[in-house]
Formats: C-alpha cells, sequence, structure tokens
C-alpha cells in the first residue's frame, strides 16, 4: 500500500470528520500534506475492526476508557497505531518537516486544560452529539454507553447541566487557554510558528462547529483568540470528508 489510511468516526447526511480526536491527528496530516484515505468506521464496529491489528488501549480507571477507540492510523508499512498523541509521534518521526513541534512547552498545557473545559460543558454538548451528528448505529451506542458513565440518560443530563451555569463554570480555563495562544501574540501558541498544540484547539473548535454553530460561536464570544486561530489554521480544515 501506498497510502496511510486514516479511521475516523463518520457522520450522517454528507459523512464528514466531526469528532475532537480524529481531527487532531486530520490537521496533522493535512499541516504535513501527508497522502492518506479516510476510512470510516461506526461506534459500535471499532473493535471488531481493529482488534486483529493493534493491541487495546492500557485500562485506566477512567470511565470514558474503551479498549479500541478512534482515531486509527494504518501506516504504508502496515502498523497500525491507536491514540492521537501516538499517532502524532509517529508522523513526526516518518514525516518530519513540516514539524508539529511536540516538544513544545505550552503542549501539555493544553493538553491538560482541554478537559477542564470539556467536562462543565458537558450537559451542553454531550447530548447534542448524536441528534445532530451520528447515524443510527453509532446514535444507539453513543446514547447507551454515555448514559452508563454519566448514570442518567443524555435528555436528563441536559436538563440538569445543560443552563448558563455551565458557561460560567468553563470561563476560568477558557480564559486560561486563551491566554496561552496570547501569550506570544498569536495566532498559534508559538507565535507565528503553528504547532500540534494549535491543533489540538483547533479540533476542539471544530468538534464544537460541527455538534452546533452557536457552541463555537460562543466560545469565540468569550475569547476571541480562538477565532484568530481557527481562522489561521482554515486551511487545514478544509479536507474533512475523503
Amino acid at each position: 500500500m501506498s497510502k496511510l489510511t486514516l479511521y475516523d468516526l463518520p457522520s450522517k447526511g454528507h459523512c464528514r470528520c466531526w469528532s475532537l480526536n480524529p481531527w487532531k491527528t486530520r490537521l496533522a496530516l493535512n499541516f504535513k500534506n501527508i497522502d492518506y484515505k479516510t476510512e470510516w468506521i461506526e461506534y459500535p464496529d471499532i473493535a471488531s475492526r481493529l482488534s486483529p491489528h493493534v493491541a487495546p488501549n492500557p485500562k485506566t480507571d477512567s470511565p470514558s476508557w474503551a479498549a479500541y477507540t478512534i482515531p486509527a492510523v494504518q501506516f504504508p508499512d502496515s502498523t497500525y497505531i491507536m491514540e492521537s498523541q501516538a499517532i502524532a509521534e509517529r508522523l513526526e518521526k516518518d514525516y518530519p518537516t513540516p514539524s508539529l513541534h511536540l516538544d513544545c512547552p505550552f503542549l501539555p498545557k493544553v493538553q491538560a486544560l482541554l478537559p477542564e473545559i470539556l467536562k462543565p460543558l458537558g450537559g451542553l454538548w454531550q447530548p447534542a452529539v448524536p441528534n445532530n451528528l451520528l447515524n443510527p448505529s453509532s446514535k444507539e451506542y453513543f446514547e447507551r454507553t454515555r448514559a452508563e458513565r454519566l448514570g442518567k440518560s443524555l435528555t436528563q443530563f441536559a436538563q440538569e447541566s445543560g443552563g448558563e451555569e455551565a458557561w460560567v463554570a468553563a470561563l476560568p480555563k477558557l480564559k486560561e487557554l486563551g491566554g496561552l495562544l496570547k501569550g506570544k501574540g498569536g495566532p498559534f501558541v508559538l507565535g507565528k510558528t503553528p504547532a500540534y498544540a494549535d491543533f489540538v484547539i483547533v479540533g476542539w473548535l471544530q468538534f464544537f462547529k460541527a455538534i452546533d454553530e452557536k457552541l463555537f460561536e460562543r466560545v469565540v464570544s468569550v475569547e476571541p483568540a480562538f477565532g484568530t486561530l481557527y481562522d489561521a489554521s482554515k486551511q487545514w480544515v478544509e479536507r474533512d470528508d475523503h
């Protein structure tokens, strides 16, 4: 095989990338201008498709742990790698230019801050994913597994945690993440040089944009630096459906 294969989660209607973690990998591939193709896998089919080729994710105590996850990549040598950070490291090794700057000191900070933003906003974005984005088999899987994690239905979760209080809770970390973007003058965390840390943020912005444009607009209104970064990264967001 000559092309790298990216395994991604499909969306209903016109199939395109929507999820945060696959976007991190897709952005890195697009940035490096690597020749690749996409294979779409519905949530219930991930384990059966990937398990013959790659070891499961190390077991953790996290309620969101899953043995097999998207993104995964099959490299031209037929090696499979799962998990966006591990994929980024292999991409940087095999395709060193342009660099993802994985040694950027801001990357661990970005990776730590993002879950602290996503968690308080969960009542706003999680219930919208199955209704707005997923095909029937993935919709059923997502609603069932998230209800198991939360101990309540996504409908109840939205009612209890989806109000204005969610934005109030997320605001300090949103501002902190925006501060990282502005520290070197922007639009990127390193200033004028794009890095993987930026793609983690852009992947999240595109994720919110795909779920509900209003989520994206609210984030940008809270911290305009996110909009500046997104605009500076548009060339790497364009390829989302093949």
